[in-house]
């Protein structure tokens, strides 16, 4: 798997996903994902000469909803409130962490 994380890396460094790649790594549709920006629940990401281009964050919230739908059956907006709960969470313990607090 090492490889693979390289060419992402490369990818990333290119300027980032698009949306057929995005799809592709999170082994969804990208309807799939184009439905979920429609309704708000992701963030499109930024665009590069005419096409929406994601980050590897992009990648993580996808697969941590797809995941939540998937396994627990949440629905689309559930699945993004704990995704963003869950984001919350990681930037409040690195705070805590960074003031050795931990």
């Amino acid at each position: 798997m090492p490889e693979a994380k390289q060419v992402i890396d490369a990818i990333l460094e290119a300027g980032g996903l698009t949306l057929q790649q995005l799809a592709q790594l999170s082994e969804v549709e990208p309807e799939w994902i184009s439905r979920h920006i429609a309704e708000g629940l992701l963030s499109p990401g930024k665009e590069q000469a005419g096409e929406w281009r994601f980050s590897s964050a992009s990648l993580l919230r996808i697969r941590r909803i797809v995941s939540l739908e998937r396994d627990f059956e949440a629905v689309p907006e559930l699945a993004a409130l704990v995704a963003d709960l869950e984001e919350e969470i990681a930037i409040l313990r690195k705070r805590l962490q960074r003031a050795g607090l931990d």
